[in-house]
């Protein structure tokens, strides 16, 4: 072998020699990168694998550590591993949230501390913040972030509502009730009970809520004086309404200085939606916390005029403006609806409207919504009533700073191949691209050789 060869010998072994070297910083450097600095991508469509701002800022509102202990096995008939389902599930909020610690206990290893812990369902979660405890057996945002509102939320809010009377029940079943809404505030940690007058004195003084919801029958004179009598002390108020008569409730709105016409809102823009146009449509809201970022739309069925009458006393804002091209209807509805410019009012009309003053050194806080099947268990599915309703209620037991999660539909579920389609994808990564490579390597290998 002559010096040139050995020379060119040492050259391609310090070129080669380079080569490695390089490849392996270049495999190397993303993995210490990724090791250092923690860095994620959702590519998936909708974001589905992070969590919603409204979940990141229920995070930031628990002020401290938040523990958990998962009740799961690593081995399930049907599941698979149960334990890493639901670690993976909480993964991101571990993140949102680094003093989240998850502890993960075996029931069948450990049954003592299963039983200790009143465990029932293999994979349930019991959560602690500041000595409180809850539950949780259903692992979805929705379901996790009302656990999580129910701990945020600072000490027990009491609603009642006025009942005796006709009045729609927040734990009715029946079309006209509010019996669904009533549900999905005690998942948010809100009390509600019935106040009927013929059984209590008066309006309870820990009450954050009292609620009017559509009395079919007039109220006695008592019972409008205890009303008005909380609404002087600076109770907080929700007034539901219809179209229906006042029902001995005209002193109430004489007090609230508003005024209520008679007649139904017209609005032809539901007819866009295919509703009926005895409906109207909520889009245009008022500067408020209850409408803070609100972009939705909301459905007020047989909704009714609510008019604000200047006052110095009470702070006033229309909250929902509808039927921008349409008109309230003083007419019967049985007939053919038509506008008519000598009884009907045109639009745009308010049909829901805030009222608030400062009270014995604290605000207090009313809410008057012009229709009260937008709650009710027909209804409450139409648009994002049900995060208005929550919202309003939110604000109206100063708890406004807790906002409702919106769901976020999944869009990009599994993919779903045939047959055909996984052997070619099959034939492609085992075999063909394997042969490939295998063919390139050798054709370098042999040119290197000729030279």
């Amino acid at each position: 072998m002559t010096p040139v060869d050995d020379k060119l010998r040492l050259r391609r072994l310090a070129q080669n020699s380079v080569f490695v070297i390089l490849l392996i910083s270049l495999l190397a450097l993303p993995g210490y990168l990724a090791w250092e600095t923690r860095t994620q991508w959702d590519v998936s469509q909708n974001e589905r694998n992070s969590l919603s701002q409204a979940s990141e800022e229920v995070l930031q509102k628990l002020d401290g550590p938040l523990t958990a202990t998962v009740y799961a096995t690593s081995h399930d008939a049907q599941l698979g591993n149960v334990s890493k389902i639901i670690g993976d599930f909480l993964s991101p909020y571990q993140r949102s949230k680094p003093d989240f610690n998850v502890t993960f206990i075996d029931p069948e290893e450990q049954p003592a501390l299963a039983h200790e812990a009143g465990v029932q369902t293999n994979g349930e979660m019991v959560v602690e913040f500041e000595g409180r405890r809850e539950r949780l057996t259903t692992f979805n945002e929705q379901a996790l972030a009302n656990l999580l509102m129910r701990l945020a939320r600072p000490g027990e809010k009491r609603v009642m509502a006025l009942s005796g009377h006709g009045e729609r029940k927040l734990d009715g079943v029946g079309n006209r009730d509010l019996g669904e809404f009533g549900k999905q505030l005690a998942a948010k940690g809100i009390k509600t009970e019935a106040l009927n007058f013929a059984a209590a004195a008066d309006v309870p003084p820990d009450t954050s809520l009292l609620i009017i919801s559509s009395p079919q029958f007039d109220l006695p004179e008592g019972v409008v004086d205890k009303v008005l009598a909380y609404i002087e002390s600076g109770g907080n108020l929700l007034w539901l309404l219809d179209q229906e008569p006042m029902h001995g409730l005209q002193p109430l709105a004489e007090k609230l200085e508003l005024t209520l016409t008679p007649g139904v809102v017209i609005d032809p823009q539901a007819q866009r939606l295919k509703l009926p146009i005895t409906f109207s449509m909520g889009a245009n809201y008022g500067q408020h916390p209850v409408t803070h970022n609100f972009d939705y739309i909301t459905v007020f069925p047989f909704a009714r005029q609510i008019t604000i009458n200047d006052s110095e006393e009470w702070h006033s804002v229309s909250l929902v403006e509808a039927a921008q091209n349409g008109w309230v209807e003083t007419g019967k509805l049985d007939g053919g609806i038509v506008f008519e410019p000598m009884y009907d009012v045109s639009g745009p009309v308010s049909i829901a409207a805030t009222l608030s003053r400062t009270l014995y050194e604290r605000e207090q806080r009313i809410a008057v919504i012009g229709s009260g099947y937008f709650l009710a268990n027909s209804y409450l599915g139409h648009g994002k009533n049900l995060d208005f309703g929550v919202n309003l209620v939110n604000w109206l037991a100063g708890d406004d700073d807790l906002i409702t999660i919106q769901p976020r539909a999944t869009l990009d579920g599994s993919l779903a191949l045939d047959e055909p389609a996984l052997t070619m994808i099959a034939w492609g990564f085992l075999i063909v691209m394997p042969l490939i490579f295998t063919a390139s390597g050798a054709m370098i290998w042999w040119k290197r050789r000729r030279k």
